[in-house]
């Protein structure tokens, strides 16, 4: 039941943008709870790397005392990962278009984020 909850916000969320190509709600512990994944993408492959991340991003953050992580973002040549917590326990994980309005991803993942972490 929770999980197509959390599935009904990803696919409102990958709807607010034709430049969000995925999404997926991961445990901290890598672990994919929901996702709204293109066919052939591994979603185990995508929670463990979005958990190793954010993991790095944890550490970086604090190690160079930049406060309590928010989000960690990797740019590559065919597009963006954008990664936040949604609450204590889950990552929201998104993959963008490579020419995509970040400001807008932006928001509406800050927004799906609340709505999961209100869910958890």
């Amino acid at each position: 039941m929770k999980a197509d909850m959390l599935t009904s916000v990803l696919n409102e969320l990958n709807g607010t943008s034709a430049d969000i190509e995925a999404s997926g709600v991961i445990s901290t512990d890598g672990l994919m709870m929901a996702s709204v994944l293109p066919a052939g993408m591994d979603e185990d492959r995508v929670g463990a790397m979005s958990a190793a991340m954010l993991s790095l991003g944890d550490r970086t953050a604090q190690e160079l005392n930049r406060g309590h992580l928010e989000q960690v973002l990797i740019k590559g040549g065919h597009g963006y990962v954008l990664m936040t917590y949604a609450g204590e326990e889950a990552v929201l994980t998104v993959l963008a278009k490579p020419n995509a309005k970040l400001g807008l991803i932006f928001l509406d993942v800050k927004r799906a984020a609340e709505s999961i972490a209100e869910m958890l």
